[in-house]
Formats: structure tokens, sequence, C-alpha cells
């Protein structure tokens, strides 16, 4: 494959990679309007303890990508996206019939675990076929279409609650997911041919995690998107008592919250233009830099007892999105660049290692939720320090690569 065809893969590849990487973007934002009911429903006190359906789904996402990087590298990318396909419709379908909070947190984690296939598998297919700023690029487009997911599912889900009450979003999920399964399995050829797969084994798990310890940009990028994503999942689980417990928006919640998605989607296809140009590690560096800076100065204001009005909220809401836009379409081809002989497991460890990372984080923010923004913006500021900090640590790249 030439450099020029690289950088040009084919509308209805893009869309298929969107498909598979929005799975747990839209198993997480369908539901974020059904919570509160859902947690009534079932007998839940304490609404903070409701966001737990959206971090068990992540803790299921991390440990399955351990799982299905290996595997699909040992028996190839289609069969493992099948599999996972079919776990995560079974999660679905126990959660339309469960009666208690603890059958309905292990439904959760099942669709975890499913969805961690089509997610993780995808960003190995495309490194299959693609690497450097080329995969950069692809990766932007694709996030681009992942983020649809954010910004249609809370109205998608919005409006199966008012069909079906809250059982209705786990309906739709399953009326998404078998026929993305299905265009799947037609439309792409397997990309990890037999005479490059890697047998299924502890020895060759362990070597294969080694060896993407041994990369020390690997590593650091891989920190650098576990602290963003801890406030970030945060914001996911909180973002509906937010809009409507703090500033009353009501079921315009979806509207505002699908406002703050576009603002991500419009990062991923600038990135897509200029990554070919100014490279990762910069647009990275920049993104990082304004989150940093944007938060800090809000954290500043609440936290000394400013008040921050709606309007200001959502100024600061685009703004971190946006930036988070660009810098997760980039964190992940700059950690998998040297790692292309075993991508699958390198894109599971990525994966599973970095949610690890978020997900107490993100418990530590929410915990502190406290009817204010105070505890998220700071989370998202320490975050960006911190990851501004890493960052330097990772040396210069050749200019070729990022």
């Amino acid at each position: 494959m030439t450099s020029s065809e690289q950088a040009r893969p084919g509308v209805f590849y893009l869309a298929i990679m969107g498909l598979l990487t929005s799975v747990g973007a839209l198993a997480t934002d369908i539901m974020l309007p059904a919570i509160g009911m859902m947690g009534r429903d079932l007998g839940i006190g304490d609404i903070n303890h409701t966001t737990l359906v959206i971090t068990i789904f992540f803790l299921g996402m991390a440990l399955g990508q351990l799982v299905v990087g290996p595997l699909s590298d040992a028996y190839g990318r289609k069969p493992v996206v099948i599999w996972g396909y079919g776990l995560f419709v079974t999660g679905c379908v126990l959660s339309l019939l469960v009666e208690s909070w603890t059958l309905m947190v292990v439904a959760r984690f099942l669709q975890g675990l499913g969805a961690s296939a089509p997610r993780i598998v995808a960003v190995a297919i495309v490194r299959d076929e693609y690497k450097g700023r080329a995969m950069a690029r692809i990766m932007s487009i694709i996030m681009a279409i992942f983020i649809l997911a954010p910004i249609i599912a809370p109205l998608m889900g919005q409006g199966l609650i008012y069909l079906g009450g809250w059982h209705a979003t786990f309906a739709g999920l399953i009326l998404v997911a078998v026929p993305s399964a299905l265009l799947f399995a037609r439309a792409l050829p397997e990309t990890l041919p037999p005479s490059q797969r890697r047998r299924f084994t502890g020895a060759i798990i362990i070597n294969g995690i080694m060896q993407v310890c041994r990369q020390r940009v690997t590593v650091i990028h891989m920190l650098v998107m576990g602290l963003i994503g801890g406030p970030f999942i945060a914001y996911l689980a909180s973002s509906r008592q937010i809009f409507q417990d703090i500033y009353g928006v009501g079921d315009l919640f979806v509207i505002f919250f699908a406002l703050g998605s576009i603002s991500a989607g419009a990062a991923s296809l600038l990135n897509a233009r200029l990554v070919m140009r100014h490279g990762m590690r910069r647009l990275t560096a920049i993104a990082t830099t304004v989150l940093t800076f944007v938060s800090v100065a809000l954290w500043s204001w609440t936290a000394t007892g400013g008040h921050a009005d709606f309007i200001l909220f959502m100024a600061w809401q685009t703004s971190f999105i946006f930036c988070i836009g660009m810098i997760f379409s980039n964190l992940q081809s700059l950690a998998m660049e040297p790692l292309g002989h075993v991508a699958g497991l390198a894109a599971a460890i990525f994966g599973a290692v970095s949610i690890l990372i978020s997900l107490p984080l993100s418990w530590l923010v929410s915990g502190y939720f406290d009817n204010s923004i105070t505890p998220l913006v700071g989370g998202f500021a320490i975050a960006g320090a911190a990851s501004l900090c890493l960052m330097t640590l990772a040396g210069r790249r050749p200019r070729e690569q990022g």
C-alpha cells in the first residue's frame, strides 16, 4: 500500500470503523437521561451511587481489553469482534429483564466486556494497515464519526424513554449492535493473516506486556490518557446532575450535552487536517495546554466563591471537550507507533491500563460532587497539569513520526 493510499481510506471503511469504536460511547450516553429514574425504580437512595452503572461499564471494558487484544492477535480480528458483539447483546438482554440493582450492575459489566472487543480491535485493524501520521489522520476521522454517538445517543435515549421507559434504552442498543455486527462481518476482510498471528499463551502475553512497558513513549501517553480520562468519565457520570440539578435545564439536558459533543467532532476533523503538517506531539501539547489553562482559570474562580453561571459553564464545557477531541485523536496513535508487531495486545494494554487509571480518579472526582462544578473543574485542572509534566518526559520524536 502506498503512502497516498494509506492517507485516503474509503468512506465505507471509515464509517464501519466509526461504528466499531462508537459501541462503548453509545452504551454509555444513551442511558444518561435514564439514570435517575433507573436508580429510583431499582431502589437506590443516594443519587450519587447511580453513577456506578457508568463506571462499572468502563471497568468491564478495561478488563475485557486485556483479553480481546491477545485473542485478536491469536485468532484474527473478525472473530473476536463478533464474539464481543454477542456478549454485549447478552448484557443488554439481561438489562431488559432485571429487577434489582445488583443484577443491573452485573449486566452493565457484561456489556462493558463485550463492547471492549469492537472498540479495541478497531484500533488494531487500523494499525494493521496504517502507521504514523497517516494512522493519526485516520483515527481523527474515525473519532469525528465516533463523536456522533454522544451527540445522537442522549437524544435517542430520551426518545426511547418517552416510548417505553428506561428499559427501552437497552432495546435500542440491541437494535444498533446487531446490524453493526452483521455489516462488519460481511463488508470487511480479515486484516491479520495467519502467518502473522501469535499464539494465545501466557508467556507470549507477558512478553507482549514487557515490550509495551519498554517503550517509554507508549507508557507516558498511556498515563496521560488515564489522567485526562478520569475527570472525563466523572463528567459523563455526573452530567445529568450538573445540567438538571444544578442548572435546571430539564429534558433539554440532552441538547446541551450534544452541543458539547459537537465541539469534539470539530476538533477531530481539524486534527485530521493539521496532523500531517504539524505532527501529533505538537497538536497534543497545544490542546493539553489549553485544557489546563481554561480549567485552572475556572477552578480558581469557583473555588474562591465565584459563581459559574450556565453560559460560563457551557463555554468551559465546549472548550475542554474540543481539547479532548484533539488529544484523544493523537494519544493512541503516538503510543502505538513503535508497536505495530503486537498491535492487538498493545492496543489492549493501552486501553485497559488507561481506563484502570481513569476509574479511581473518576470515583474521586464524583465522590466530591456537592451540587457545584468545582470538583469536576479542579479534576481537569490537576489532570491537565500532571499530563503536561509527563509529556515533557516523552522526549523528542523524529519529525516524520510525530
